[in-house]
């Protein structure tokens, strides 16, 4: 049945299925035509800042699939080519669409990736261990520049006025080292205000209050006590402002030797009195220490008694108890609330020593900025030394100190034989030598003192 219109035998269709003779004809299998690959499209110009493409070798992959083979539908018979060109014919080719440079979704297409990987490259870890030993040599070196420009900041603050080179007749050196550190009564420096407030009055020039040798050595620390009144012969010396000879003064009291011609002839006299070698000097005045103490916070002590003098200004009650600047120097200068003994007064004045320096030699101290420039600001302008001291032997001297107060070291008074004139004391030759010889040779002391 013909279900096209009549009339129309023009119309391709009405030849369809039929030979050019018009006869019917069966089916033809159709050949499969694979249409041409689609062209690639451009690639937009590339920016002028743009990096340069990468070359061939290292291009990254491109996805591809395994070669298929090329078959008919179900006859096994390969597929004639389309007649569109070479590499254009079935599907057989292993082509994948959207391939080889193709759009975003190939494998041609993203973000290039670094050759012979398969991920992005991984951020690497930081090195703490290095970082750890860099930040510890930093901090060491930081500690030794600190450490190294207190010390010279120190050091040049210290006051080298004693030449001790000049004192005459000096004996023969000993082993260990022996310091003579002097208590004076100057009031360089003080205000009147100041001069009322500690009570040390107005006198011209200075005379000493407190005198001590220590000596440190391989067998401990001895701290012995020179009372001001000590009853010596004064030699013959050489002024050390002048230079001119001078006569010997003869027997007087050891401060006696202080008021003639300073440091340097009583070092003098201690050393023809005793046959010791002084190694080095330190003297501290009225408001220096006063100073110290206040830097630090005061001092603990123990009060062994109530003590009310009007001299020194002391009003101090008994027990433990910590003192500030104005209230310690009133104690080591208080005599007179003492039945005027200075022997009474020398041991108080040893007793302090050790404390200060027992509280000043500390860690929280030495290693505390805070508490450490203070207290050497406080102290060492206005401490005198000989010109061969330096902040090193300043710190044994303390430290030694330390040693007699903590009971590693001996505190004692010079063996006295009784009074003298001028109501002065006399020393008890028959002790005093053998325990010099004791110090010069660096033995244990077996000699008591008074």
């Amino acid at each position: 049945m013909n279900d096209w219109p009549e009339g129309r035998t023009g119309d391709r269709r009405d030849g369809y299925g039929r030979g050019a003779d018009g006869d019917a004809q069966a089916a033809r299998v159709m050949r499969h035509v694979q249409r041409g690959a689609a062209p690639r499209p451009p690639h937009p110009p590339r920016p002028p800042h743009a990096e340069p493409p990468l070359p061939p070798e290292l291009s990254p992959r491109r996805a591809s699939v395994p070669r298929q083979p090329s078959a008919g539908y179900g006859q096994g018979a390969p597929v004639q080519d389309s007649g569109h060109g070479p590499g254009q014919g079935g599907y057989s080719q292993g082509q994948v669409y959207g391939g080889a440079g193709g759009g975003r979704g190939g494998a041609g297409g993203g973000r290039p990736r670094t050759p012979g990987s398969g991920r992005p490259p991984r951020a690497t870890a930081p090195n703490w261990g290095k970082r750890l030993k860099v930040g510890a040599i930093t901090l060491v070196v930081a500690l030794l520049a600190v450490s190294i420009g207190t010390y010279f900041w120190a050091d040049s603050k210290l006051r080298r006025e004693v030449d001790l080179s000049k004192v005459e007749e000096r004996p023969q050196s000993g082993k260990g080292t022996t310091y003579l550190i002097v208590g004076s009564d100057s009031r360089e420096g003080m205000s009147d205000e100041e001069k009322k407030k500690l009570h040390t009055g107005s006198a011209e020039g200075k005379r000493t209050d407190s005198m001590m040798l220590l000596h440190t050595g391989d067998n401990g620390t001895t701290m012995i006590s020179l009372p001001r009144d000590s009853w010596v012969t004064i030699p013959a010396f050489r002024g050390s402002e002048s230079g001119k000879q001078r006569p010997s003064p003869g027997a007087n009291k050891l401060n006696a030797a202080y008021s003639i011609d300073g440091p340097q002839l009583l070092v003098r006299t201690i050393e023809y009195n005793t046959g010791l070698k002084i190694d080095h000097y330190a003297e501290i005045g009225f408001a220096g220490f006063a100073k110290i103490v206040d830097a630090m916070g005061g001092v603990e002590l123990d009060i062994p008694q109530d003590i009310k003098d009007e001299k020194s200004g002391a009003d101090l009650k008994k027990g433990r108890q910590t003192l500030n600047g104005e209230q310690s120097l009133a104690f080591v200068r208080t005599r007179y609330a003492l039945q005027g003994s200075d022997l009474d007064r020398t041991k108080n004045q040893q007793k302090f020593l050790a404390a200060l320096a027992s509280q000043t030699a500390t860690p929280s101290t030495i290693l505390n900025p805070f508490a450490l420039y203070p207290t050497l600001g406080a102290g060492l302008d206005t401490l005198l030394v000989d010109k061969d001291m330096g902040l090193w032997d300043l710190k044994d001297m303390f430290f030694a100190m330390k040693e007699v107060s903590s009971g590693g070291g001996t505190s004692m008074n010079m063996p006295l034989a009784g009074p003298a004139p001028q109501g002065s004391l006399k020393w008890d030759m028959s002790r005093v030598k053998p325990l010099m010889d004791q110090l010069r040779n660096d033995q244990k002391v077996t000699v008591k003192g008074d």
